[in-house]
């Protein structure tokens, strides 16, 4: 394991075919990144980032609409009198 900063970073092994590996090749010799680790790193971390800003959106997929309308509505079977008014 080795470090920056304060962060533990734990070393591993990828597979990465050759236009892959050349593609990180050339983020690294353009200067993007300083190495192919922390080229990956940073992909790594925008896919994650990804995936968690699309959380909501697969979990509301999962909810069926007419339960929930029906959830919604349950509330308002009262008088509309005693509603406060706006």
């Amino acid at each position: 394991m080795t470090y920056c900063h304060t962060m533990p970073r734990s070393k591993i092994a990828i597979s990465l075919d050759a236009d892959a590996l050349a593609r990180v090749d050339r983020l690294v010799e353009g200067g993007l990144y300083p190495n192919r680790s922390r080229a990956i790193e940073a992909a790594v971390r925008d896919a994650l980032a990804r995936l968690d800003r699309t959380r909501l959106a697969r979990e509301c997929a999962k909810l069926d609409s007419r339960a929930e309308a029906t959830l919604a509505d349950e509330g308002l079977a009262g008088d509309v009198s005693e509603w406060p008014a706006y």
